[in-house]
Protein backbone atom coordinates (compact mmCIF):
# COMPACT_ATOMS: atom_id res chain seq x y z
CA UNK A 1 0.00 0.00 0.00
CA UNK A 2 1.59 3.66 -0.93
CA UNK A 3 2.08 6.60 0.97
CA UNK A 4 -0.10 9.25 1.47
CA UNK A 5 -2.47 7.24 1.76
CA UNK A 6 -4.31 5.59 4.82
CA UNK A 7 -7.09 2.61 4.83
CA UNK A 8 -10.14 3.34 6.95
CA UNK A 9 -11.10 0.31 8.85
CA UNK A 10 -14.92 1.47 9.89
CA UNK A 11 -16.13 2.17 6.36
CA UNK A 12 -12.92 0.54 4.17
CA UNK A 13 -12.27 3.92 2.17
CA UNK A 14 -8.76 4.43 1.17
CA UNK A 15 -8.22 8.59 1.90
CA UNK A 16 -5.71 10.35 1.19
CA UNK A 17 -3.28 11.85 4.16
CA UNK A 18 -4.57 14.81 3.99
CA UNK A 19 -8.12 14.53 4.39
CA UNK A 20 -7.43 11.73 7.26
CA UNK A 21 -5.72 14.40 9.52
CA UNK A 22 -7.85 17.39 8.26
CA UNK A 23 -10.14 18.85 10.87
CA UNK A 24 -13.78 18.24 10.51
CA UNK A 25 -16.24 20.57 10.36
CA UNK A 26 -19.38 21.08 11.70
CA UNK A 27 -22.57 22.79 9.67
CA UNK A 28 -21.78 26.02 11.02
CA UNK A 29 -17.77 25.99 10.43
CA UNK A 30 -16.86 24.81 13.54
CA UNK A 31 -13.97 22.15 14.53
CA UNK A 32 -15.13 19.08 15.87
CA UNK A 33 -12.68 17.68 18.35
CA UNK A 34 -13.55 14.16 18.54
CA UNK A 35 -11.52 12.31 15.53
CA UNK A 36 -13.86 10.29 13.37
CA UNK A 37 -13.59 9.23 10.03
CA UNK A 38 -14.60 11.87 7.24
CA UNK A 39 -16.49 9.25 5.64
CA UNK A 40 -18.89 7.49 7.69
CA UNK A 41 -18.48 9.38 11.45
CA UNK A 42 -17.75 6.72 12.98
CA UNK A 43 -14.61 7.37 15.80
CA UNK A 44 -11.62 6.53 15.02
CA UNK A 45 -10.27 3.46 16.90
CA UNK A 46 -7.99 4.14 19.75
CA UNK A 47 -6.52 0.75 19.91
CA UNK A 48 -4.71 -2.12 18.13
CA UNK A 49 -7.57 -4.74 19.25
CA UNK A 50 -10.63 -2.50 18.03
CA UNK A 51 -8.25 -1.89 14.41
CA UNK A 52 -7.97 -5.42 14.37
CA UNK A 53 -11.79 -6.42 14.98
CA UNK A 54 -12.66 -3.52 12.60
CA UNK A 55 -10.99 -5.01 9.24
CA UNK A 56 -12.34 -8.73 10.23
CA UNK A 57 -15.87 -6.78 10.05
CA UNK A 58 -14.79 -5.75 6.80
CA UNK A 59 -12.98 -8.90 5.12
CA UNK A 60 -16.69 -11.08 6.43
CA UNK A 61 -18.34 -8.59 3.82
CA UNK A 62 -15.55 -9.33 1.11
CA UNK A 63 -13.60 -5.68 1.41
CA UNK A 64 -10.45 -6.96 -0.54
CA UNK A 65 -8.58 -4.12 0.56
CA UNK A 66 -8.64 -5.38 4.38
CA UNK A 67 -7.21 -8.70 3.45
CA UNK A 68 -4.32 -7.33 1.84
CA UNK A 69 -3.93 -4.75 5.03
CA UNK A 70 -4.63 -7.78 7.54
CA UNK A 71 -1.61 -9.37 5.56
CA UNK A 72 0.55 -6.68 5.98
CA UNK A 73 -0.13 -6.97 9.38
CA UNK A 74 1.05 -10.18 9.94
CA UNK A 75 3.81 -10.12 7.92
CA UNK A 76 5.79 -7.22 9.89
CA UNK A 77 3.99 -8.47 13.18
CA UNK A 78 1.72 -5.09 13.60
CA UNK A 79 -1.28 -4.44 15.68
CA UNK A 80 -0.62 -7.33 18.22
CA UNK A 81 -0.30 -9.73 15.78
CA UNK A 82 2.59 -12.51 15.52
CA UNK A 83 4.71 -12.37 12.35
CA UNK A 84 3.52 -14.98 10.82
CA UNK A 85 4.62 -15.33 6.67
CA UNK A 86 2.43 -18.01 6.09
CA UNK A 87 -1.01 -16.13 7.38
CA UNK A 88 0.54 -12.78 5.46
CA UNK A 89 0.51 -14.74 2.24
CA UNK A 90 -2.58 -16.49 2.39
CA UNK A 91 -4.17 -13.22 3.62
CA UNK A 92 -2.76 -11.70 0.16
CA UNK A 93 -4.25 -14.13 -2.40
CA UNK A 94 -7.45 -13.47 -0.54
CA UNK A 95 -6.64 -9.60 -1.52
CA UNK A 96 -6.19 -10.36 -5.18
CA UNK A 97 -5.00 -7.14 -6.65
CA UNK A 98 -3.64 -5.55 -3.49
CA UNK A 99 -1.90 -8.24 -2.33
CA UNK A 100 0.12 -8.71 -5.26
CA UNK A 101 3.09 -6.88 -4.91
CA UNK A 102 3.45 -8.43 -1.76
CA UNK A 103 3.03 -11.58 -3.03
CA UNK A 104 5.71 -11.12 -5.51
CA UNK A 105 7.97 -10.49 -2.66
CA UNK A 106 6.97 -12.91 -0.71
CA UNK A 107 8.01 -15.60 -3.59
CA UNK A 108 10.91 -13.64 -3.79
CA UNK A 109 12.20 -13.84 -0.59
CA UNK A 110 10.71 -17.44 0.34
CA UNK A 111 8.35 -15.83 3.47
CA UNK A 112 5.90 -17.91 3.82
CA UNK A 113 6.23 -19.92 0.47
CA UNK A 114 8.79 -21.91 -1.34
CA UNK A 115 11.50 -19.83 -2.87
CA UNK A 116 10.20 -19.42 -6.67
CA UNK A 117 11.17 -16.20 -9.17
CA UNK A 118 8.23 -17.66 -11.32
CA UNK A 119 5.58 -16.73 -8.97
CA UNK A 120 7.21 -13.62 -8.29
CA UNK A 121 7.78 -12.00 -11.51
CA UNK A 122 4.02 -13.58 -12.51
CA UNK A 123 3.11 -11.01 -9.21
CA UNK A 124 5.15 -8.19 -10.19
CA UNK A 125 3.90 -7.98 -13.40
CA UNK A 126 0.57 -8.24 -12.44
CA UNK A 127 1.02 -5.48 -9.84
CA UNK A 128 3.16 -3.48 -12.27
CA UNK A 129 0.09 -3.87 -14.68
CA UNK A 130 -2.24 -2.15 -11.99
CA UNK A 131 0.25 0.95 -11.96
CA UNK A 132 2.72 0.17 -9.30
CA UNK A 133 5.11 2.04 -10.11
CA UNK A 134 7.29 0.15 -7.20
CA UNK A 135 6.89 -3.52 -8.89
CA UNK A 136 7.78 -1.70 -12.07
CA UNK A 137 11.01 -0.36 -10.92
CA UNK A 138 11.41 -3.42 -9.30
CA UNK A 139 10.81 -5.56 -12.76
CA UNK A 140 13.41 -3.19 -14.04
CA UNK A 141 15.92 -4.48 -11.30
CA UNK A 142 14.95 -7.92 -12.33
CA UNK A 143 15.59 -7.66 -15.91
CA UNK A 144 18.98 -4.99 -15.48
CA UNK A 145 19.95 -8.74 -13.25
CA UNK A 146 19.09 -11.05 -15.91
CA UNK A 147 21.42 -8.65 -18.48
CA UNK A 148 18.25 -7.71 -20.22
CA UNK A 149 19.56 -4.17 -19.85
CA UNK A 150 17.09 -2.61 -22.86
CA UNK A 151 13.89 -4.17 -21.35
CA UNK A 152 15.07 -3.13 -17.67
CA UNK A 153 15.53 0.18 -19.23
CA UNK A 154 11.87 0.74 -20.74
CA UNK A 155 10.67 -0.86 -16.99
CA UNK A 156 12.42 2.30 -15.18
CA UNK A 157 11.47 4.21 -17.54
CA UNK A 158 7.50 3.85 -16.77
CA UNK A 159 8.56 4.02 -13.36
CA UNK A 160 10.03 7.19 -13.68
CA UNK A 161 6.97 8.67 -15.61
CA UNK A 162 5.27 6.86 -12.77
CA UNK A 163 7.61 9.65 -10.28
CA UNK A 164 9.62 7.28 -8.96
CA UNK A 165 12.69 8.77 -8.86
CA UNK A 166 14.88 6.06 -7.92
CA UNK A 167 14.52 4.50 -10.80
CA UNK A 168 16.37 7.41 -12.22
CA UNK A 169 19.56 6.55 -10.27
CA UNK A 170 19.67 3.08 -11.66
CA UNK A 171 19.14 4.40 -15.27
CA UNK A 172 22.35 6.63 -14.22
CA UNK A 173 24.16 3.47 -13.07
CA UNK A 174 23.41 1.48 -16.38
CA UNK A 175 24.35 4.66 -18.50
CA UNK A 176 27.78 4.59 -16.13
CA UNK A 177 28.39 1.03 -16.49
CA UNK A 178 28.04 1.26 -20.42
CA UNK A 179 24.46 -0.83 -20.89
CA UNK A 180 22.44 2.10 -22.47
CA UNK A 181 23.16 5.14 -24.20
CA UNK A 182 21.55 8.49 -24.17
Amino acid sequence: MGSGRKYMSCCGKDICSGCCYADVYDNLGNIIADEKCPFCRTPLPTTDKEIIKRMKKRMEVGDTYAFGMMGNNYDLGQKGLPQDYAKAVEFWHKAGKFGYANLGTAYYNGEGVERDKKMARYYLELTAIEGDVYARHNLGATEKNAGNFDRALKHYMIAVSGGYTDSVKAIQRMFMDGHVAK
